[in-house]
């Protein structure tokens, strides 16, 4: 996933239950927030995210977890 020119974006989701929140629909919210190309190519909806013991996003665990994430071709 990671690599000179390879980088694209992976929208990591922690979804409530109740959430009724899908991939597309949070593709076509940020489409009105962000850059086109900024949008994720790929959304992973997780249990949890990892933090540190201070609180902070553990991004290391997060890379390592989605390392082999394979992103959906055109």
């Amino acid at each position: 996933m990671f690599g000179l020119l390879q980088d694209r974006p992976l929208l990591i989701v922690h979804r409530k239950p109740e959430a009724g929140v899908t991939r597309q629909k949070l593709i076509d919210f940020l489409g009105t927030k962000v850059a086109k190309w900024w949008l994720p190519d790929a959304v992973q909806f997780v249990e949890s995210i990892p933090h540190t013991a201070t609180g902070k996003i553990l991004k290391t665990r997060l890379c390592e977890d989605f390392k082999d994430c394979k992103l959906p071709t055109a």
